[in-house]
């Protein structure tokens, strides 16, 4: 691509962006990795599934998030409230599938959301799957859904109930400044941050009947809908396996796995969207038409018998919501690009161009599964760039054939977690945060805290779920490279090794570039050498630029353009060059993620 076009591109966001001119009995199945079979026989011609997409959240007004364009009505909670309701009286609708993601739900929200999921499935199954869950998205699914689905790399976060609340008197004295408010009323506490280094009595007070009261309706609905679930509630955060077998969730898999699941269980083929971001008829195709034309996408061999190349650069994460959101490997886009190359019957062989020092576990684990799923319709190959490692390697070990440099470096089959602490150093400047919970580990609901340290139990925990996801990884290594699990071990604890090692030890196939991945994969699939190739996802015009591909929704398109406004200052832009890929690496623990497959150190040849 020319840099005329990366100019052309960017200078066309900027303008949207300013203008608004678009309105486990033994070893889980799961486990394994391997991939479950998409036939669904004995299925009903008629019916569907509902799909409930929550995943990219339940904004409660039109205008949440503030940006330039407004959310159509349809996705706010109003809208996820009335899709539901209308679930009951829909004779078409078999069965429904739940899609949380990541997302994060209220309390408020999942006390509603429950009940309603709870009245649906009397008369009709109700499947959900996540990536993670957190308290109140727990107590959703214990409640409204007969079949819990979790991420094999992912967690959930049963932690308890409480709040950390900030003092900054001794800062303000420090600086001089004085805070000269007012209240009326006993409990009206909101400025003691300013006044006091602890909260009064009172507040105190306030905050344990409160904070014990909404304990204590989720300990008893979440209990009530499942009392095997009861005693391991306040007890995590549990990795994904120990999920499974304290009974809060019930298998371990992809979203497609679950949906399938779903079908299965409403004897139906089809599903149709009821709620979320999705493709609509009408102008939603005219819009994708639009957005083709201004990305610059053509055939360019697409409508013929190709191979296609998807480069997989930079560090990887779960979104680009972040606060150092920028290039790299995006779970978002990439699944997106993923699933639609599965779906193109023209593209006979994928090669995957890897350059990446990894990042996320869970955005990690979550693609492998995709490129498997990829790897089961069509050849699949890897190219390896300078790097592949830990997460990279991660992807690479979906791939049929593994391609790689003498001087590449692969491996670094490891995990990595922990999280940054600033109460410490913000102590000496006065500011002092206490920890409010009725909860009897009150240490552990406020883990995600950057403010306050790990006590030695939580510590534990987060070990136990960096371990299971170690154990994971190994696993995928195992079956894509098709080594016995002991050899895997014996290779892995974080060691990288440059190509040729790799080579030696199983974990590369060939010595070669690009090219020699290119005539496997034209070899495999049966094409000459004078084949199209197309290359696909992030370098391929506006529409990947903006994470999305040619099926997004309008809604997706103002979400896309609204982050590029935003990203136009990044605080990557003060940092570095040569640190960009480390800092970038490991931006997921600002997201609440504490288990990174990321190499130890970013190494760049120029």
């Amino acid at each position: 691509m020319s840099h005329w076009f990366n100019w052309a591109c960017r200078m066309l966001v900027a303008a949207l962006a300013l203008t608004g001119a678009v309105g486990c009995d033994g070893r889980h199945a799961a486990l394994t990795g391997k991939s479950r079979q998409r036939e669904l026989p004995n299925a009903s011609a008629s019916g569907t599934v509902v799909e409930i997409d929550l995943a990219n959240g339940i904004p409660e007004s039109t205008s949440a998030g503030g940006g330039l364009f407004l959310q159509p009505a349809a996705r706010t909670y109003t809208g996820l409230v009335r899709a539901i309701e209308r679930i009951e009286t829909d004779r078409d609708a078999k069965a429904v599938f739940v899609r949380l993601g990541a997302q994060r739900v209220n309390f408020a929200q999942a006390e509603e959301l429950a009940e309603l999921l709870a009245r649906v499935r009397r008369t009709r199954p109700v499947v959900c799957h996540a990536h993670a869950l957190g308290n109140a998205s727990l107590w959703l699914t214990l409640k409204g859904c007969d079949r819990i689905w979790l991420s094999p790399a992912g967690d959930v976060d049963a932690i308890g109930i409480g709040t950390q609340m900030v003092y900054v008197k001794k800062l303000l004295d420090t600086l001089g400044v004085k805070a000269d408010f007012l209240a009326v009323g006993k409990f009206k506490s909101a400025a003691e941050s300013f006044l006091r280094d602890e909260p009064s009595d009172a507040a105190r007070q306030e905050w344990l009947e409160t904070l014990g009261g909404m304990r204590q309706s989720w300990l008893d609905g979440a209990s009530a809908a499942r009392p095997a679930a009861a005693a391991s509630l306040e007890n995590g955060p549990w990795g994904a396996r120990a999920a499974l077998e304290h009974h809060l969730v019930d298998e371990l898999g992809d979203d497609m796995a679950a949906l399938d699941d779903a079908k299965r269980r409403g004897n139906t083929r089809d599903s149709k969207l009821g709620y979320g971001a999705g493709r609509k008829p009408g102008a939603e195709l005219a819009l994708s038409e639009l957005l083709r034309l201004l990305s610059g996408v053509d055939d360019g061999g697409g409508a013929r018998a190709h191979i296609a190349v998807m480069p997989l650069a930079g560090s990887i994460t779960m979104g680009s919501d972040g606060l150092f959101e920028g290039d790299g490997i995006v779970h978002q886009s990439t699944i997106k690009t993923i699933d639609r190359l599965i779906e193109e019957d023209n593209v006979r062989a994928v090669v995957l161009r890897i350059d990446s020092p990894g990042g996320s576990a869970l955005a990690s684990d979550l693609m492998w599964t995709r490129l498997r799923k990829l790897a089961d319709t069509k050849p699949v190959v890897v190219s390896v760039g300078s790097m592949a490692a830990s997460g990279g390697y991660y992807l690479a070990c979906a791939a049929d054939r593994i391609f790689a440099q003498k001087t590449s470096i692969v491996g670094s089959i490891g995990v990595v977690g922990g999280k940054i602490v600033f109460g410490p150093a913000l102590e000496q400047h006065g500011v002092h945060a206490v920890t409010i919970s009725p909860s009897p580990e009150p240490n552990r609901v406020v883990y995600e805290s950057p403010l306050s340290a790990w006590d030695d139990a939580t510590r534990t925990r987060i070990l136990e779920q960096m371990t299971g996801v170690y154990d994971l990884f190994i696993d995928r290594v195992a079956e894509g490279r098709k080594m016995p699990r002991e050899r895997v071990q014996e290779l892995a604890q974080g060691r990288i090794y440059d190509g040729l090692k790799g080579k030696e030890l199983g974990l590369v196939d060939e010595i070669g570039g690009l090219e020699q991945a290119l005539d496997w994969a034209r070899k495999q699939a049966g094409l000459d050498r004078h084949c199209p190739v197309t290359v696909e996802g992030p370098s391929d015009g506006l529409l990947s630029a903006l994470g999305l591909d040619a099926q997004a929704s309008t809604s997706e398109f103002q979400a896309a353009v609204e982050r590029q406004r935003r990203r136009l200052w990044s605080p990557l832009a003060i940092v570095p060059r040569e640190l960009v890929p480390l800092v970038a690496g490991v931006s997921p623990l600002l997201a609440h993620e504490h288990v990174l497959a990321l190499a130890p150190f970013v190494l760049a040849v120029e």
